[in-house]
C-alpha cells in the first residue's frame, strides 16, 4: 500500500462538479492498494500517517504529527500510484489491486484515521474526481508500506 502525503493549509474533492469532501489545514492522502496488499499495510500506514513528524513547531522544525496538530485530512483512493512505467509510453496498472479488495483496504485505513481521533474527510471510491490543493511548504512525502519488511541501513 502506498500513500504520497502532502501537507496542505486546505484541500477538496468533488465528484461531477460536487464538492463531496474538503479539509482545512493538515494532509491530503493520496492512497493506492497493491495485488498484494492486506490489512497489516492498512495499520502500517495510518500508523506512519498519523505520527510523522512534518508539522512545524516553534522553532520551525518537523517535531508535531498530525496527531499532534489536530490536522485534517482528505484521503483519495489513487491506484495509479501503482503505475509501472519501465516499459513502454502507456502505465502498466497490473500491480494495483483489484476494486473490490482495494477498497475495502481504503475503507479500513480510512476508519482507522478516524478512530485516532484525526477528521477526514474521503473521496468517491473509483470515480473520476477534481482534487484542489494547496500544498504548505511544499511538503510532499511517499510513504510504502513494503518499507517495514526491508531491512533498515546501519
Amino acid at each position: 500500500m502506498r500513500a504520497l502525503i502532502q501537507r496542505v493549509t486546505r484541500a477538496s474533492v468533488s465528484v461531477d462538479g460536487v464538492e463531496i469532501g474538503a479539509a482545512g489545514a493538515g494532509l491530503t492522502v493520496m492512497l493506492g492498494v497493491a495485488r498484494d496488499d492486506g490489512e497489516e499495510d492498512s495499520h502500517y500506514l495510518v500508523e506512519r500517517i498519523a505520527n510523522l513528524r512534518i508539522f512545524s513547531d516553534e522553532q520551525n522544525r518537523f517535531n508535531r504529527s498530525a496527531l499532534d496538530v489536530g490536522a485534517e485530512l482528505l484521503v483519495i483512493s489513487q491506484f495509479t500510484l501503482y503505475a509501472g512505467t519501465r516499459k513502454g509510453r502507456r502505465p502498466d496498472f497490473s500491480q494495483a489491486a483489484e476494486p473490490q479488495g482495494a477498497e475495502r483496504l481504503y475503507d479500513l485505513a480510512v476508519d482507522l484515521l478516524r478512530q485516532r481521533g484525526l477528521r477526514v474527510e474521503t473521496g468517491r471510491f473509483g470515480e473520476h474526481m477534481l482534487v484542489s490543493l494547496e500544498n504548505d511548504g511544499p511538503v510532499t512525502i511517499m510513504l510504502d508500506s513494503a518499507d517495514r519488511l526491508r531491512p533498515r541501513r546501519g
